[in-house]
């Protein structure tokens, strides 16, 4: 274990350096002259969901011809047309790049920046300076725990978000609502769901090409699937009606978004089976991208593994999950960083022991990345589906002696081609 992640386990580090984060965070802002106090800024929180959310509403305003910035895990846009790939491990970048960001956005003289903000970067001042207009909750299970410690410190920081906003569009499906609208007591707030709140999801249909449902006279059709991108398209909907768009631009805002890459990403070759790509890296994302496949003819085979430096207590209940949805499960490495990429293994092919896989029958485990997608391919025949899980749209892969390119797209599409 390297001397930086030895010294982050220290008891109260996080409190200690809280310090340094502000003083970052103020020298970036003054550096690049708050650039985000001229825009009119939507930011996204939650688990799961934020990437594709910010993509729909960004897609939403530049199709309306409202000029918008888009900073997210995926990538980023200044002038609401180009999207710049993000090489960055994170999702709400280091406060530097983030600044240097906004003021590319700020230059282009854009109107709103949409903004994928995480628990992260709200506890570390990340979004200081940052003028809120409206804050978007889409759900919250338990994640980052090995940083926040508790559930309720991880919604305590998700919350910080809310504090600064004028407006609130949130989630009322999800168990923790009440303490979003809470901070919305004088009613400045949209609610929306599928079982309960303002804006309700009715008449759905869930298909392999997309969703559609409607939201009172709002016909939603996506290009995305999953049961997931309901809720999704709702928080853009909720949007979309507090900036005064019209039915037709929400519509045709939303139905515009083709992909999102590394999200559901199905990569075709010919091939007469699925492969599909999701950086799905925790239980719940796990769980919803096997609920979006459900309905299948042939076997399912996951290869999917675990980051180091990252919450322990997810790997087995994340094997599980993988063991129980799964006809056949392949644990390999993720982001191991500076630890063993076999034992994190060995955490995920316990919980698939635990769902009833047997080792060297349909649990097996290969640790070089390549090597597992290949292996999965391989083993795949008409009506099955491949699932690589995890990665998502990452570029490069983090081991112990540092970054190597990597992107399972392209590696599932070469070997595919072969």
């Amino acid at each position: 274990m390297s001397l930086k992640s030895s010294v982050e386990k220290l008891p109260g580090y996080n409190s200690l350096v809280k310090p340094l984060h502000l003083a970052q965070a103020l020298k970036a802002g003054l550096r690049y002259d708050w650039p985000a106090k001229k825009l009119r800024v939507i930011a996204v929180t939650g688990t799961n969901g934020k990437t594709t959310t910010c993509f729909m509403i960004w897609k939403m305003l530049s199709q309306a011809g409202r000029k918008a910035g888009l900073l997210t895990t995926v990538g980023w846009s200044a002038d609401g047309q180009t999207l710049n790939p993000q090489y960055e491990h994170m999702t709400t970048e280091r406060v530097g790049v983030l600044n240097e960001r906004m003021r590319a956005v700020a230059d282009a003289k854009a109107e709103f920046l949409v903004l994928e903000v995480t628990s992260h970067a709200l506890s570390q001042f990340r979004v200081l300076g940052v003028p809120i207009e409206i804050a978007v909750f889409t759900n919250l299970t338990p994640e980052h725990l090995d940083y926040h410690k508790t559930f309720a410190n991880y919604r305590k920081a998700k919350l910080k978000l809310f504090k600064k906003a004028r407006f609130g569009v949130v989630n009322a499906d999800d168990p923790n609502a009440h303490y979003f609208v809470d901070e919305y007591a004088s009613g400045d707030i949209v609610t929306y769901g599928i079982e309960q709140g303002d804006l309700r999801a009715t008449d759905i249909k869930l298909n392999a090409s997309g969703v559609e449902y409607s939201c009172d006279d709002i016909k939603v059709k996506t290009q995305i699937p999953g049961r997931f991108n309901v809720y999704n398209s709702l928080a853009a909907v909720g949007v979309g009606q507090r900036l005064g768009l019209t039915d037709k631009q929400i519509e045709d805002g939303i139905y515009s978004l083709e992909a999102v890459e590394g999200r559901m990403t199905r990569v075709q070759a010919g091939q007469d089976f699925e492969v599909i790509v999701d950086y799905a890296h925790q239980p719940d994302a796990l769980q919803k991208v096997f609920d979006s496949v459900g309905e299948h003819k042939g076997k399912i085979i996951a290869v999917h593994g675990g980051a180091g430096r990252r919450d322990h207590a997810t790997r087995e209940p994340r094997g599980e999950i993988l063991g129980r949805e799964s006809d056949i499960v392949i644990i390999t490495e993720d982001d191991s960083r500076d630890e063993d990429p076999a034992e994190i293994a060995e955490m995920f092919a316990q919980g698939a022991e635990k769902a009833g896989k047997t080792r060297g029958k349909d649990l097996l485990i290969e640790l070089d990345r390549q090597r597992a997608i290949a292996q999965a391919i391989g083993l795949a025949k008409s009506g099955d589906i491949v699932l690589i899980l995890g990665k998502g749209h990452e570029k490069t892969i983090l081991r112990a002696d540092g970054p190597h390119e990597f992107e399972d797209i392209k590696v599932a599409e070469a070997l595919l081609g072969k």
